[in-house]
């Protein structure tokens, strides 16, 4: 499989040039030459496969040229090597659990694929990979435990100071080993700013070998589509299914808008992002208009220009009309979010983090319009992961699981780092000798 940047369809690259460069040289983002399709009839087999079976399959029509099956196959096991289990909430609206993971956020799985086919490639190189990573939350620590100990990587997470939750940050600051953190004094989308300017900076990629595991890259991306796939093959209706994507950045949509190219009977897609909201005002007005983001409690998804639009752009060859038939957008804000975390824990006793209460919400305003479709909404983080929000919001104290506690114990060590390019690019380069 060859793959193309979305600013220029004749710039074609190998699987491995798309993982170990993240971004085009004309800053576009890797998209497959083609979309691999699934013949009809392999999705009435979908529902006797595991899961492990079924994103083996997805990950063999993109990459079974490029990396060895079995090498792939041990690659796809180390990955989903959890469960993402649904869960009725309602009548008609399911919560896919992507939280049950090493970090309890749903990048494990996109991270932990990438850093296994990083590794592979990485073993070819003659000198260490970097990969810088902007995140807003999740990202971070997804990444940072994904790669953490991988031969040939070193890691750089740079996050906005002050705007991730305690229990977030301790997932990416405190591991040491071939991972270093940068606290920058800005927000996210300083972070991936920077990050796309290192990218283009000429004197970094020459002194550094240079990529991301952000969504930007293609090998975070791919491993995404699977739990659609998965989630689809569990539900009993399967004729009429609209999944609602928490979308900050919007590589999680764009991998479900991948998996419906392959084949997948998905109905519809809903956008639910909080006051953040330059996609669903695309969808809705036919333009895109990214700004400075406003932080809110869902903060994973406080991002003013998400990169993946592009991708979704790309998939729709820019048509605005095809897009906004396949997708609804909405917005809500944080007192709405609070307001449905309430009532789902009284009426359902389900305990929703402030990102998938937004899904929440997406699913149940389309479904006032098309009540008799079947919903699934993604819930991409453990509760727990945002402990002060969820505890004031809900007024009950929330068990902190294992995997977080052994975390909290230990001392953040970070780099403080202006959101100036110069002064981020002396410090990376410091860090990096």
């Amino acid at each position: 499989m060859k793959y193309h940047s979305t600013r220029n369809v004749n710039h074609v690259v190998s699987l491995k040039e798309a993982v170990l460069n993240g971004l085009a040289p004309d800053k576009g983002l890797y998209m497959p030459q083609r979309i691999p399709l699934f013949p009809s009839d392999y999705f009435h087999s979908l529902p006797e496969k595991s899961f492990t079976e079924i994103a083996f399959d997805v990950a063999s029509a993109f990459l079974g040229d490029d990396i060895p099956q079995e090498k792939l196959k041990s690659i796809v096991d180390h990955t989903i090597s959890f469960d993402a289990p649904l869960v009725e909430v309602e009548k008609n609206i399911f919560a896919l659990e992507l939280f049950h993971g090493p970090t309890l956020a749903f990048k494990d799985f996109g991270a932990r694929f990438m850093s296994q086919v990083l590794g592979y490639f990485a073993q070819q190189q003659k000198r260490e990979v970097v990969i810088l990573v902007a995140t807003s939350g999740d990202t971070g620590s997804a990444v940072a435990n994904g790669f953490l100990g991988v031969s040939g990587t070193r890691v750089v997470v740079l996050y906005p100071a002050g705007k991730v939750s305690e229990i977030q940050e301790k997932q990416f600051t405190t591991l040491g080993n071939n991972i270093t953190a940068l606290e920058v004094e800005g927000t996210f989308d300083d972070c991936q700013r920077l990050v796309k300017q290192a990218f283009a900076d000429r004197e970094l990629k020459t002194s550094f070998l240079l990529t991301s595991a952000n969504s930007i890259n293609i090998a975070r991306l791919i491993p995404q589509a699977f739990y659609y796939f998965y989630a689809w093959s569990r539900m009993k209706q399967r004729d009429d299914v609209v999944f609602s994507v928490p979308s900050g950045n919007f590589g999680n949509l764009t991998a479900g808008l991948i998996a419906k190219k392959m084949g997948l009977p998905i109905q519809h897609f809903i956008a639910a992002t909080n006051i953040n909201d330059v996609v669903p005002e695309y969808l809705r007005a036919g333009k895109f208009s990214p700004r400075p983001s406003f932080a809110t409690i869902s903060n994973a998804m406080d991002v003013g220009n998400p990169s993946n639009f592009a991708r979704m752009l790309n998939l729709f060859q820019n048509d605005h009309i095809a897009l906004s038939k396949l997708i609804t957008g909405y917005s809500f804000t944080d007192e709405k979010t609070k307001a449905a975390m309430k009532k789902t824990f009284r009426e359902s006793a389900y305990m929703l983090d402030p990102h998938g209460a937004i899904g929440y919400l997406g699913l149940k305003k389309y479904q006032t319009q098309y009540p008799k479709c079947a919903g699934i909404f993604f819930e991409t983080a453990h509760p727990a992961k945002f402990k002060e929000v969820v505890e004031q919001t809900l007024g009950q104290t929330i068990e902190i699981p294992t995997l977080l506690e052994k975390f909290l114990s230990k001392e953040k060590v970070t780099i403080k780092t202006p959101s100036d390019f110069l002064g981020f690019k002396k410090i990376l380069a410091n860090s990096l000798s």
